[in-house]
């Protein structure tokens, strides 16, 4: 056998393009493959476990349509293209989204999917709602918030918020991402998948949330209800609210779903209850209605049966996983903490070392202030110094100046007591003066009247004795030289004796008068020049206190 027939005939082959939310990938399917066969190779490149949950997407004539499992890919109506595109999407949603997702790579799926549902606005969420989802999403892609690393416009180029909203509110991006950064700051600690698992459990509660929508008619002709397939049964919504069904049927309420061409019929279970029959816009629509009841019904039964062993595994694994993942977030988050608290001391620690440099760099400062201050101050204490000195002089001038003036003062009250002494003498010589003259002038009054006495008593003795020699010696009145001296001394001897004694008393009188006159006169002249000098005095004292004054 040659080596060439030891070779295996190589299978025939064609590409496939599979399409996540957030990924593509490209396979090489052999032509023999059915669906699951394609399905299972892109479950286990992504290493999903939860496959019950979804499939393959394709789009054909404007419809999409879900790949079936157990046909071969190549017999179904698939595009015509090369590769063939594919879109691995979430065809069933779950009840519960915290209880059924095990696996963190479901999980992650479910959250992108989600994601984009809302902000594509086939999910209605509230702007309050989409803030916070918004929040959360911004945590799974870049952790805990870091005001030094996630700086303003660091959410620039993320799509969070859906266009309705942002059309809704009159407010710019800066201001939308100042409202998600105020959320996203409070979600600090929570890891990636606790943070997708939050977004998840806020969008199951949405009436929209895996909801599948097809325009149905209760007759041929008009389109005017929506029929709803989820995760709890079938509902009917009015064509222009898909918030509030019309009416509902739960799965466990159904006994059976049929379609015969464009007909489709829901029988309740209870067999009295009306059997409700609709018509959908093509075939095609009713067989894609009825597979997604028949996967969402079997789901639901599922859940209320007991878990197969695979589960069992998968959901021990997973409380493992998250108890694994629990303790490395705690481990990583005490690791951060201390990281951080390390951080914070460092940079405590460098303050403090800015600090004291920058005290150290002050104390210098201050040091050489206190220096130029020290030699600034040593030139004023010598300055000081110097003026303190001439300030001493100054002041021993102004001491003995002072005691100069006290002395002056001294000298000046002497001199003015003196003055005054001396004024008070002059006065009491004035008044001794006044009262000397006086009493001279009462003298001399008195002598003058002596005077006036004596010389009228002379006349009146010389007028007798001529009366007297004329009547005894009649021829002698002629002749009184010829008169006897005996006889002239005989008869007037009395007379003679008193005349002389007159005579006497009156050149005596007027002797003393004259000396009395000549003694004013001296004293007078002398009292004046006393007055005159003392006026002086006066007069020079007053100069002297008025300089002292102009001086002080």
């Amino acid at each position: 056998m040659s080596i060439r027939g030891l070779k295996k005939k190589q299978p025939k082959t064609f590409k496939v393009k599979i399409v996540t939310v957030d990924a593509e990938m490209e396979f090489s399917c052999e032509m023999k493959w059915k669906g699951k066969d394609l399905f299972d190779l892109v479950c286990r490149a992504l290493g999903l476990r939860e496959t019950w949950f979804f499939g393959l997407q394709y789009t054909v004539k404007g419809m999409c349509t879900w790949l079936k499992m157990d046909k071969k890919v190549l017999d179904q109506e698939i595009p015509k293209e090369d590769p063939v595109s594919f879109h691995f999407l979430a065809k069933f949603y779950p009840e519960k989204v915290e209880e059924e997702l095990l696996q963190e790579i479901t999980q992650h799926l479910f959250f992108l999917q989600v994601k984009k549902q809302i902000l594509d606005e086939e999910i209605y969420c509230s702007p309050e709602a989409t803030v916070l989802l918004a929040s959360y999403a911004v945590q799974a892609k870049y952790g805990d918030y870091d005001p030094n690393f996630h700086e303003p416009g660091f959410l620039a180029h993320d799509e969070l918020l859906p266009k309705r909203v942002l059309r809704q509110y009159q407010l710019t991006a800066e201001m939308w991402e100042e409202k998600i950064t105020a959320w996203y700051a409070e979600h600090r600690g929570i890891a990636r998948d606790e943070a997708e698992m939050n977004y998840l459990k806020i969008a199951q509660d949405l009436e929209m949330y895996g909801v599948n929508y097809f325009p149905i008619a209760q007759n041929k002709n008009h389109t005017d209800l929506l029929l709803g397939v989820d995760a709890k049964g079938i509902h009917i919504y009015s064509i222009n609210n898909r918030f509030s069904p019309n009416k509902s049927f739960e799965w466990s309420a159904i006994r059976n779903i049929s379609y015969s061409e464009k007909e489709l019929t829901i029988k309740p279970l209870d067999k009295k209850a009306e059997v409700f029959k609709f018509f959908s816009s093509q075939l095609k629509v009713n067989k894609l209605i009825l597979q997604l009841c028949i996967g969402n019904h079997d789901l639901f039964m599922r859940r209320r049966k007991v878990d197969s062993i695979e589960i069992q595994q998968m959901k021990a694994q997973a409380r493992e996983e998250k108890a694994r993942k629990k303790m490395e977030n705690q481990r990583l988050a005490r690791e951060k903490q201390l990281r951080e608290e390390a951080e914070r001391a460092k940079e405590e620690l460098e303050r403090r070392l800015f600090q004291l440099e920058d005290e150290a760099r002050q104390a210098n400062e201050a040091l050489l202030r206190s220096q130029e201050a020290a030699e600034l101050l040593a030139e004023k204490a010598q300055i000081a110094e110097e003026e303190a000195k001439l300030l001493a002089q100054n002041a021993a001038e102004a001491e003995q100046e002072r005691q100069r003036l006290e002395i002056t003062a001294l000298k000046t009250k002497e001199e003015k007591r003196l003055m005054e002494q001396k004024m008070r003498e002059a006065e009491l010589i004035a008044v001794k003066l006044v009262k000397e003259s006086d009493r001279r002038a009462k003298e001399a009054e008195h002598l003058k009247q002596d005077l006036h006495e004596a010389r009228e008593a002379e006349r009146k003795a010389k007028q007798k004795l001529l009366e007297i020699t004329r009547l005894n010696y009649p021829h002698m009145v002629k002749y009184p030289q010829y008169l006897p001296t005996d006889t002239r001394d005989a008869n007037f001897d009395k007379g003679s004796i008193k005349l002389d004694l007159k005579d006497i008393d009156l050149k005596r009188l007027s002797f003393e008068i004259e000396r009395e006159r000549l003694d004013y006169l001296e004293k007078s002249r002398k009292f004046e020049d006393r007055l005159k000098e003392l006026k002086s005095e006066i007069h020079a004292l007053k100069l002297e206190e008025k300089q002292s004054g102009l001086c002080s």
